[in-house]
């Protein structure tokens, strides 16, 4: 009897001396399992979950995946500053594939030196964007391509210029004969050529997505951050689904209304009140290699937009003479006090680390003569 009460006690004590589970353990057990069995989101009641997850695919039109010869066609012109009026830039000047596809300036800078008033997205993964720019004026990634060339400030060029240029280069009459059996080159082939080269250009997978394919962990601060940013920060209602973007516009509240750097956004496309500072919200892949942030490109340190919005971002008042303004700007409702500590700030940092994946160098290509 002794012995079966001496192996009791023996083993209570084993039990009461084996260590509970820690925050890590428990956090990442709760991660490591499928993502529709991941703690429900903090979201709005107007958002639907969207859930974090892996890129598919690029899409093409029709589904139809173009050959590489058709994608290296495309990187050509995307490189080739003779579609510029001074030919001197290209596309490829304000979209560096050693910068993730973008030139981490606050504006880029374009004909005569001059700046523009925006900072340039990346273009990687354009394949899955229903809308282009930050103001969402363009439908397709073709229709993407001719903005820069014709705007005074980017390319200055005429389209007309762009394709006589293009079919003067025997190089390129030869390609666009042999892929697109074309023997007048039309503006829609050479916007064609370029898209299908940029609907190739996906992000690499970041340790975030080997993480959702159970080949690496997230450390403790990522972790910690993973779930910040689906609950108490609240992210998810803008930034979800596999692209971390709802593809939609929302007012941040940086439209710096009758100050400098006034940007009016969404509203300069549709003319209605209710887009006034609205723009399209970007996808957060790779977001910590695409510095500077925001449309404006005014911000520099994550730490310092995480605060603004662990504060609810800004909410302009309204003046005296602004009283019976019917375009004065609103702050999204989806926009609240958080009030995220320093050590939340740190974990989200580093989450969004974990979904940022380095660039990767590409060849420049030989151009046609």
């Amino acid at each position: 009897m002794k012995k079966i009460i001496y192996s009791l006690f023996i083993g209570l004590v084993l039990m009461s001396c084996k260590a509970k589970p820690t925050e890590y353990e428990l956090l990442l057990n709760t991660y490591q399992k499928p993502t529709d069995q991941w703690p429900k989101p903090t979201l709005d009641s107007t958002v639907a979950h969207r859930e974090l997850g892996v890129l598919p695919s690029p899409k093409y039109p029709n589904g139809n995946t173009p050959s590489k010869a058709l994608i290296q066609l495309g990187k050509q012109l995307f490189f080739d500053a003779r579609l510029s009026q001074s030919k001197q830039i290209a596309c490829a000047s304000c979209h560096h594939p050693d910068q993730n596809y973008t030139d981490n300036r606050r504006v880029s800078m374009g004909a005569f030196l001059k700046e523009g008033r925006r900072n340039a997205p990346t273009v990687l993964n354009l394949s899955y964007k229903k809308s282009l720019f930050w103001d969402g004026r363009a439908n397709s990634i073709e229709e993407q391509v001719l903005g820069p060339m014709q705007n005074p400030v980017e390319m200055n060029t005429s389209l007309d210029t762009v394709v006589a240029r293009v079919n003067s280069i025997e190089g390129y009459k030869k390609s666009f004969r042999e892929l697109l059996q074309k023997d007048a080159i039309s503006i829609d082939d050479i916007a064609y050529a370029i898209a299908t080269f940029e609907r190739s250009l996906i992000s690499r997978k970041s340790k975030f997505d080997r993480f959702l394919l159970g080949r690496e962990k997230l450390n403790a601060k990522e972790l910690k951050g993973l779930h910040l940013f689906r609950t108490k920060a609240r992210c998810m209602n803008c930034h979800n689904g596999p692209l971390f973007s709802d593809e939609s516009f929302h007012n941040v509240g940086l439209t710096y209304y009758g100050r400098k750097y006034e940007d009016l956004g969404r509203y300069n496309v549709t003319k209605k009140a209710e887009d006034i500072g609205r723009f399209k919200t970007p996808s957060l892949r790779d977001v910590m290699r695409t510095r500077p942030w925001m449309h404006n490109g005014l911000f520099d340190k994550m730490e310092g937009i995480l605060t603004m919005y662990s504060n609810g971002m800004p909410r302009p008042r309204r003046r005296a003479h602004q009283k019976n303004d019917s375009l004065f700007p609103t702050t999204s409702r989806l926009l609240v006090k958080t009030e995220l500590t320093k050590e939340d700030i740190e974990n989200i940092t580093a989450f969004l680390e974990s979904i940022s994946a380095p660039a990767f160098r590409i060849q420049k290509p030989e151009l046609p003569e």
